[in-house]
């Protein structure tokens, strides 16, 4: 058996920041294309090299003077110069304005030589004069200026010399400093480039981030999955590869590992090669199999093994050597993160990103941390630091809520249902309920949800709540709903069937819906009733206590026992599987469709949309009950609108009804 590793004087976090700011994961500058510059980071100083304009241009429509021309003009005794031509954007003048004269000129167009500044045109007139003679009309019958031109133009206006005129070099002089090193290049900066004809631009190196994941039970995406074999998708790879993306750098999936040693050390060692930083998820904590941290140590330099945070306390910090055919020499930086998802996107988000954002030069983000208010007290005491997720609540006109997500780091639904972590120090043993908390989110596009539900799971309940901005719901089932909603989290609870407990709230409105048993299709066995199941040896799957299914199960079980006449355990332990229970509405039929069960308790609607027989029951209350301190809030609104406004969600499933 091989020695086990085991994690001994866990770094503090702080440590754990100071090793990885010590690796080297900046790339070598190179140079894009402008139109793939925007986001990118500037590696030197840009000067100008030519002058931005090129040229004295006029500012606005007018005329070109010769400002002292118009010295004493106004409204009352006008200046009356000659009219010599036009000049027009993006053409050379072929004029010369002389004392007495002025040019008419386009935005943009280049001042014409004589010319020191432009009259704004409605600031001016056109004159036209009449032939000169004794009257006869020079033997055409028409007078000279009648043909639509002026020949003389009135300004009823002086100007001083530059007016309205953008001399050469006024926006960016050639040799003056343009942008600096480090400028993060959005639409303004690249049309300042434009402007200086800058084709190309030097900008800082992407980080290449190599990602490999690690564990015989990990499939990749569009690969077949035999959860017979404890098979899961990999989660991590593309989670933290999106993560490297949204930090500035570029992420390069490498083939699945499993958790052979020479497959895990010929791809660490490819991925080296090739990247800055090379990061692995799983294979991290102290177990015989996991055979990492002896790669690394036989390959590279392991810094750092373990640190004193929750979740995350398996991570590897170290650097892996390249090998003599590598393009490039020296090391690779390491970074082994958890293989649980929530606990590895926790650690990236807290340790590495931060690191690929240095590399990369891209700040912060601005909008990273937001502050919350607990929407309840959390108890903690391990005296390490602990990195936990919690979920927000947009509140109107105050600070969001914030509220633990603890469905333990291995369920990748955490994902989505927490937004962010709140640091609790280590000598922090309690968060008392309204206490300010700074939370990290997760990325600086999370936006809070406007809706927060909990309470029973229903195929109707999620048509619905596609009607609502930003909801989000936790099926916990109808007892914890209630439970939650009493102690004034939620904005809104949704039980079905029986409910034991009153509770302080409004009710939204609510449906009906047939429950039974769900049996293989064409009812092979016959089961008629619940009295099959008691009496006869039929497999059985069961909801968990908190679902309301159950508790519709468990009364029809207790009056069937109280019709024979025995106690409800006797009833309740001759059903073989009542007490095996899962989670979702639907997870009972599916166990029943992969012939792993020959019933389980579910819904009319689900039997038939999976092709599966169905024996009913009963029919079940479901109900939508809203917290009174939330009623008129944008979010319950929205769903009160959609439970009233449900008939033809309603219509189109089996057996709901009003």
């Amino acid at each position: 058996m091989s020695e086990r590793k085991e994690f001994r004087d866990l770094a503090e976090p702080a440590a754990a920041r100071e090793v990885i700011d010590s690796l080297d994961l900046a790339p070598e500058p190179e140079s894009v294309p402008l139109a793939d510059a925007r986001g990118r980071v500037l590696a030197e100083r840009i000067d100008a090299d030519l002058d931005v304009p090129g040229f004295d241009r006029a500012s606005m429509d007018g005329y070109a003077v010769r400002a002292r021309d118009t010295f004493g003009a106004d409204e009352a005794d006008p200046v009356e110069l000659d009219l010599i031509g036009a000049v027009h954007a993006g053409a050379e003048p072929d004029v010369t304005v002389d004392p007495g004269t002025c040019a008419e000129i386009s935005t943009g167009a280049v001042m014409p030589p004589g010319a020191d500044a432009v009259v704004m045109v409605e600031r001016t007139d056109e004159v036209r004069e009449a032939a000169s003679g004794d009257g006869a009309d020079g033997g055409d019958g028409e007078a000279d200026g009648d043909d639509g031109t002026a020949d003389r133009i009135a300004f009823r206006t002086s100007v001083a010399p530059g007016d309205h005129v953008m001399v050469a070099g006024a926006d960016v002089a050639a040799g003056a400093r343009a942008l600096g090193p480090g400028t993060r290049l959005t639409p303004r900066e690249i049309g300042l480039l434009s402007a200086l004809g800058r084709e190309a631009v030097p900008v800082r190196g992407k980080p290449t981030v190599g990602i490999v994941s690690t564990g015989d039970e990990l499939v990749r995406l569009g690969e077949e999955l035999d959860s017979a074999r404890g098979q899961i998708y990999d989660v991590n790879s593309t989670t933290i590869a999106a993560g490297v993306e949204e930090a500035g750098g570029e992420a390069k999936l490498y083939p699945h590992a499993g958790d052979d040693y020479a497959e895990m050390e010929r791809l660490l060692t490819q991925a080296a090669d090739e990247c800055d930083l090379v990061l692995s998820s799983g294979s991290t904590s102290a177990s015989a199999v996991d055979v990492i941290y002896r790669v690394i140590e036989e390959r590279g330099d392991l810094l750092l093994h373990g640190v004193a945070v929750k979740p995350g306390k398996p991570m590897l910090i170290g650097r892996l050597d390249r090998s003599p055919e590598a393009e490039r020499a020296g090391e690779s930086a390491y970074v082994g993160l958890p293989g649980y998802p929530v606990s590895a996107l926790t650690i990236f988000r807290t340790f590495v990103a931060p690191a690929v954002r240095e590399a990369a030069g891209q700040p912060e983000p601005a909008t990273a941390t937001v502050t919350a208010r607990m929407a309840a007290g959390e108890r903690y005491g391990e005296g390490r630091l602990r990195l936990m997720p919690v979920g927000l609540l947009e509140r109107p006109d105050a600070a969001p809520l914030a509220y633990p997500v603890d469905k333990g780091s291995g369920a990748t639904t955490s994902l989505v249902e927490a937004d962010g972590v709140v640091a609790v120090d280590p000598d922090t043993d309690y968060l008392d309920e309204g206490e300010a908390v700074e939370v990290q989110l997760f990325s600086p596009d999370v936006r809070p949800p406007t809706l927060l539900g909990v309470g029973e799971d229903d195929p109707a309940l999620n048509r619905l709540l596609d009607e609502v901005d930003r909801p989000r719901y936790l099926p916990v089932g109808s007892r914890e709903g209630l439970r939650r909603l009493r102690d004034g989290l939620p904005d809104a609870a949704v039980t079905a069937g029986p409910v034991e407990r009153e509770v302080d709230a409004v009710d939204l409105g609510g449906w009906t819906r047939e429950w039974g048993l769900v049996v293989p299709a064409g009812n092979p066995d016959d089961v008629t009733g619940l009295a099959d199941l008691v009496d006869r040896d039929l497999r059985f799957v069961n909801r968990t206590t908190d679902s309301g299914l159950r508790t519709s199960l468990a009364n029809e079980l207790a009056a069937l026992a109280e019709e024979r006449g025995v106690e409800r355990r006797e009833v309740t332990e001759a059903v073989d599987g009542f007490g095996f229970a899962v989670r979702a509405y639907e997870s009972p039929a599916r166990k029943v469709a992969a012939g792993d069960a020959d019933a389980g308790v579910g819904l009319r609607a689900t039997a038939e949309r999976l092709g599966l027989g169905f024996v009913p029951l009963g029919e079940q209350d479901v109900r939508v009950h809203a917290n009174p301190d939330r009623v008129g809030e944008p979010g319950l609104d929205a769903l009160r609108d959609a439970v009233e406004n449900s008939d033809a969600v309603l219509d189109d499933l089996p057996g709901f009804g009003r």
